[in-house]
């Protein structure tokens, strides 16, 4: 992972997206400073003008829990299956926020109640196993909430989900949003998701970022290969049954990254050896629309 640089604002929501592999989580773990020990994190991660990367690890982790909630994929790993959840919710409260174990109760009720869980008094009380996995992802959400964080990362929180449970998952955090200002970095790499959800988008391949621009001009002007081949493999009714168009190969490994563009060996429209042998700059082709690519204009315009 090489060179990616991204921002989010207050109130606005950035989607990541990229095939497994890609570095969209490895991007946040490293700018939060969770990723395994032997990892090497060198540039800069700002947060309230604190740069995260090179602070000490207990000030990090007062900066995380206070002002960053995780949503992970799968809400059974983030709860402990011995522990009330009401007690999970708050657990972040006592700790970065001071409260008593009397005023965490209450505040348990009020965030389980916030997302959306019937009984909030009487659920607190309840065991993980107890919920369905929607109500449990709902749980990991108000655990994210907990301190009113200025930054949620949501990391494929609906990916487990059935369709009906994720557009409900969607919905709630972008009404939580609304209504606490929160910015919101959602990793997925479900499109339809990202259609209904983010203001702007950062598609990444390789470990690297090779198409950003705001949602609406990303749908209609995708101007790298890889943006187009992702489009076009979303499942569409004027398929008519057909099989959805795949994206032939696979990804490079991470410990093997070619030296020039990351995609030339499955991209459709490569053109010389530049191509596999130097790295293409992320240049703006439009506001707010940069791109990693020698050909621009070769592939812009092109509908999914």
């Amino acid at each position: 992972m090489a060179g990616v640089s991204w921002s989010v604002s207050r109130g606005e929501t950035l989607a990541v997206v990229g095939e497994s592999g890609s570095g969209k989580s490895m991007t946040v773990l490293a700018a939060t400073g969770l990723t395994p020990p032997v990892a090497r994190v060198s540039g800069r991660a700002t947060l309230l003008g604190n740069d995260l990367v090179a602070l000490p690890e207990s000030d990090r982790r007062r900066l995380r829990g206070q002002h960053v909630g995780f949503v992970y994929q799968d809400p059974m790993t983030s709860l402990n299956p011995v522990l009330p959840v009401g007690k999970q919710v708050t657990e972040a409260c006592e700790e970065h926020l001071g409260m008593s174990r009397r005023q965490a109760a209450v505040r348990a009720v009020e965030l389980l109640e916030l997302v959306g869980i019937s009984s909030p008094r009487e659920r607190a009380h309840a065991y993980p196993h107890q919920f369905s996995g929607g109500m449990r992802q709902r749980v990991v959400i108000a655990m994210a909430l907990a301190c009113e964080p200025d930054i949620l990362i949501a990391d494929e929180p609906t990916t487990a989900l059935d369709v009906t449970t994720q557009a409900q998952i969607v919905e709630l955090v972008a009404d939580l949003q609304h209504r606490l200002g929160t910015a919101v970095v959602w990793i997925t790499h479900d499109l339809g998701v990202v259609a209904g959800i983010a203001d702007r988008v950062a598609v990444m391949y390789g470990g690297r970022i090779v198409e950003t621009a705001p949602v609406d001009r990303l749908f209609a002007h995708p101007s790298h290969p890889y943006t187009q081949a992702l489009l076009e493999s979303r499942p569409r009714p004027d398929l008519g049954g057909r099989d959805l168009p795949a994206i032939p190969g696979s990804p490079p490994s991470p410990f093997h990254l070619p030296s020039g563009c990351a995609f030339w060996d499955r991209c459709p429209v490569r053109g010389d050896s530049r191509c596999e042998h130097e790295l293409p700059e992320l240049v703006e082709i439009a506001n707010g629309h940069a791109v990693r690519t020698f050909y621009p204009d070769r592939q812009a315009g092109r509908q999914p």
